[in-house]
């Protein structure tokens, strides 16, 4: 069985639209496209290096026309990003000419995937595809990049389709520039207390 991470830059109020510039995703008009750039140092530059080691990933169909019309020029900076598998859940487009790309029409052929032989799977952006996952108790780790700003508005990393669901923290940096990059692991059930008792 393979592990899906879901790795996600958010506000402090959980948004996590358009992180990296400001034409990346404008839709519901979204004005504050790359409001991660400010806080971009060495320390988070370090960990994004590991996290974008070549693994096969996870899209949404809107976050993989993102990437495909933007990454496969610049394998310089995420390498293998070319040639790992681009899974990429989608009813309305079939093919693409970004090699390795594969298409999924259903929650049923994420279950599939999932169960099947190899390395985890890494989610990216992706918003409505996460709300599915997370629905559907198929998300084993967060990787989330949680910067200090709000924004009041735009695409949620938790909405609709979160259920109760515990974590266990596996690691935490806080950087200089105040970005909280911290990962956690499914860890269960919730369970409740009476704090003091």
């Amino acid at each position: 069985m393979r592990k899906i991470i879901v790795s996600s830059f958010i506000t402090l109020d959980g948004v996590m639209q358009a992180p990296g510039s400001p034409e990346e995703d404008t839709s519901g008009d979204f004005t504050y496209g790359g409001w991660t750039a400010p806080f971009d140092d060495e320390v988070s530059a370090d960990i994004m290096k590991k996290q974008m080691q070549p693994t096969d990933i996870l899209l949404g169909r809107k976050t993989f026309e993102i990437f495909e019309a933007y990454w496969p020029q610049r394998a310089d900076y995420w390498p293998g990003i070319n040639d790992v598998k681009k899974y990429v859940l989608s009813n309305t487009i079939k093919k693409s000419d970004w090699k390795n790309s594969v298409f999924l029409t259903s929650l049923l052929d994420i279950k599939k995937l999932k169960d099947s032989d190899g390395g985890a799977i890494i989610v990216w952006g992706s918003s409505e595809l996460i709300q599915l996952l997370l629905k559907n108790d198929l998300v084993d780790e967060l990787w989330l990049k949680i910067f200090p700003v709000t924004l009041g508005n735009g695409k949620k990393l938790f909405g609709c389709g979160t259920i109760p669901a515990a974590f266990f923290l596996t690691e935490i940096v806080v950087t200089s520039n105040g970005v909280i990059i911290a990962s956690y692991r499914r860890g269960g059930e919730v369970k409740t207390g009476t704090v003091g008792g």
